[in-house]
C-alpha cells in the first residue's frame, strides 16, 4: 500500500514494478495449480449439485446467453467462429432455434458438416444436453478423442506464445453497439494473478463466491483465471443471479470471498430473510461494475461480515482491472476512491477536449497504458484507433480524478456528464448524495434534453420495500444540502432499470426511457 508520505504532484500515476510479469499462456497455468491442489475444488455449481477439483476439471475439457439471432449472428461472422457449445435452452432462450434464424441448413447437416450461406465459417455445433438434428452431443465427442488427439493438444500448447490472442470479450454494450476486445494470454494471465495478490487469497481462504456472469471480465479473470492461478475456488450460486440464491451459496460453503456489481450486493442485502444467513466465513470480496454508493459500501462491510472488500475499476479493453483497492485500505475508503493503480500500470487524466493534463483533484478523461491494453477491437483497426493511440494509450471514455495520494475517483462517462444552463453535473455525486436519503434502494441520475437548459437533471429511484415516497421528501432533502442547479428537476420512481448481461445500468437506455416517459 503507498504510504501516506507519498505524494502525487500532477495527474499522472505509476504502478510499481516490484511484482515481475508473468510469461505463461493460461494453460500453463492451469497445470501447474492443478499440480499443487489436486484434490482442492476448483469449480462447485451449486443449483447442479456439481463439484470438480482441479484434478478432474483439468481431465475434462461461450457465447452470451442473452443473446438473440441477430446479435449471435454479429458475433459468429465477425470472429469467423468454426464451432458453437451451448446447452438447448437457458432461462427463456432456446439456443437452438435462435441458431436456426441465421443458420435454417441446421436441421438437415450432418453432424460436423454444417454448409450456412449466413454463416460461412461455421461447421461444427456441440449441444451439451440433448442431441438434436445436425449437431453432436458433447458426449460424442468426449469419446472421439483419444491419446493421439491429447498428443496433439499437448504439441500445439507448446507452440503457443503468451502474446496471442486468447479471448475475444465482447464489451456489455452500456454505451451502445457491442466491440470484440481481443485479449492475449499475457493480458489475462498477469491481471488475475494481480488481483488475487491484492485480495490476499491465502491456504485457508480460497473459497470465492460468483454469482457474476463467466462472459464478462469480473467472472471470466477475477474469478475463474484467479482460480487457474492462485488455486481458489470458484462456488457458483445460480446460472443467472439471485440474490437470495448467492447468500444461501456463501453461507453453505463458507466462501471467504464475494465478488458482485453495487446493484447486486444492494439486492442480497434487501433480500427479506437476509438476517438467517450465516456469513460469517466473509472476509472480504469484490465490487466493481459501476460507482458504488458510501452507503451501500458500509452496510457491506458491516452486515455481510466484508471488513476486506475492496472496490475495483477496469474496462474490459484493461483485461480488466487496473485500479484496485487494498483490503482494509482507510484512506480509498475515507475518500471513497477505487483504489490505486495496479502494477506495471500507468494512468493519466486529460481534458477530453484540449488533450491537456489536467491539475490534481479535476475531472478528466481517465487514459491507461501497460501490460494490460487488450491488442486491438478483432478486425475492425478503424474502432481501434479511435480508443488507443500511437504512444499505446488507451482512452477509458471514462471521467475521473486523482488525488496526492494517487488515489483514482470515478465520476462517471464522458458522455454522461450533465450539462445544464453552462454547469457541470456529474451524476455519480448526485447518486452518492441521494443514497443518504432513508427511503432510497437505488438511484440512477440521468440528463434528459431541454429547451433552455440544454439538459435538465432526472433522478431515476427506486425505494425501499415498504416504503412510500414523494417527489416534494426528495426535493425537500436536497434543499440547502446541495446546490440549487443540482436538484433534480425531474424525480421518477422506477421499479428496475435497464441493464446489460454483466448486470451494469445502461444509462443510453435509461435516458431514453425518461425522455420517452416525461414526454420531453
Amino acid at each position: 500500500m503507498p504510504s501516506a508520505s507519498h505524494r502525487v504532484t500532477n495527474s499522472y500515476v505509476q504502478g510499481t514494478l516490484d511484482v515481475p510479469l508473468l510469461t505463461k499462456t493460461m494453460g500453463q497455468c492451469l497445470d501447474e495449480t492443478a499440480e499443487r491442489f489436486p484434490d482442492r475444488d476448483a469449480l462447485v455449481f451449486c443449483r447442479d449439485g456439481v463439484r470438480k477439483t482441479f484434478a478432474q476439471f483439468k481431465e475434462e475439457v461461450s457465447v452470451n446467453p442473452a443473446y438473440q439471432a441477430l446479435e449471435l449472428e454479429f458475433v459468429i461472422r465477425k470472429v469467423g467462429c468454426k464451432a458453437l457449445v451451448f446447452p438447448t435452452q437457458f432461462k427463456t432462450q432456446k439456443y437452438y432455434d435462435i441458431l436456426k434464424q441465421s443458420c435454417p441448413e441446421l436441421e438437415k447437416s450432418s453432424p460436423g458438416g454444417i454448409k450456412s450461406k449466413r454463416l460461412p465459417d461455421l461447421s461444427v455445433v456441440i449441444t451439451v444436453d440433448s442431441k438434436l438434428p445436425g449437431t453432436f452431443h458433447m458426449d460424442e465427442v468426449m469419446q472421439a478423442g483419444d491419446s493421439s488427439h491429447m498428443k496433439q493438444l499437448r504439441a500445439v500448447q507448446r507452440t503457443l506464445s503468451c502474446d496471442e490472442p486468447i479471448n475475444i470479450q465482447f464489451t456489455s454494450g452500456t454505451t451502445g453497439s457491442p466491440k470484440g476486445a481481443t485479449l492475449s494470454h499475457r493480458n489475462i494471465v498477469n491481471n488475475a494473478n494481480l488481483i488475487g495478490l491484492r485480495l490476499g487469497i491465502t491456504e485457508q481462504d480460497y473459497r470465492v463466491g460468483l454469482p457474476t456472469p463467466l462472459y464478462h471480465c469480473l467472472g471470466s479473470v477475477g474469478g475463474c483465471m484467479v482460480m487457474a492461478l492462485h488455486g481458489s475456488s470458484c462456488i457458483f450460486s445460480s446460472p443467472s443471479f439471485e440474490g437470495k440464491a448467492a447468500l444461501e451459496a456463501a453461507s453453505r460453503e463458507k466462501c471467504s470471498f464475494l465478488h458482485g456489481t453495487p446493484t447486486m450486493f444492494i439486492d442480497m442485502l434487501s433480500q427479506p430473510d437476509f438476517d438467517s444467513y450465516d456469513l460469517s466465513a466473509l472476509r472480504g470480496g469484490i465490487i466493481a461494475g459501476s460507482p458504488v454508493p458510501p452507503e451501500i459500501m458500509k452496510m457491506i462491510i458491516t452486515k455481510m461480515h466484508m471488513p476486506e472488500v475492496v472496490v475495483a475499476y477496469g474496462t474490459t479493453e484493461n483485461s480488466p482491472v487496473t485500479f484496485m483497492g487494498f483490503p482494509n485500505d482507510s484512506i480509498a475508503r475515507k475518500t471513497e476512491t477505487v483504489g490505486c493503480i495496479f502494477p506495471h500500470t500507468e494512468a493519466k487524466i486529460e481534458d477530453p477536449e484540449t488533450g491537456q493534463a489536467v491539475p490534481l483533484n479535476t475531472p478528466g478523461e481517465l487514459q491507461i497504458r501497460g501490460y494490460c491494453v487488450m491488442l486491438g477491437y478483432w478486425d475492425d483497426p478503424a474502432k481501434t484507433s479511435e480508443v488507443v493511440t500511437a504512444e499505446r494509450w488507451y482512452k477509458t471514455g471514462d471521467l475521473a480524478s486523482l488525488d496526492e495520494h494517487g488515489y483514482c475517483k470515478i465520476i462517471g462517462r464522458c458522455k454522461d456528464m450533465i450539462i445544464r444552463g453552462g454547469e457541470n453535473i456529474y451524476p455519480a455525486e448526485l447518486e452518492q448524495f441521494l443514497h443518504t436519503h432513508p427511503k432510497v434502494e437505488e438511484v440512477q441520475v440521468v440528463g434528459v434534453k431541454d429547451l433552455r437548459m440544454g439538459e435538465e437533471i432526472c433522478a431515476c429511484i427506486r425505494v425501499k420495500a415498504g416504503q412510500d415516497c414523494t417527489e416534494e421528501e426528495i426535493k425537500a432533502f436536497c434543499k440547502g444540502k446541495i446546490s440549487h442547479f443540482k436538484i433534480p428537476r425531474y424525480i421518477v420512481f422506477v421499479g428496475q432499470y435497464p441493464l446489460t448481461v454483466s448486470g451494469k445500468i445502461q444509462k443510453y437506455k435509461l435516458r431514453e426511457q425518461m425522455e420517452k416517459h416525461l414526454q420531453l
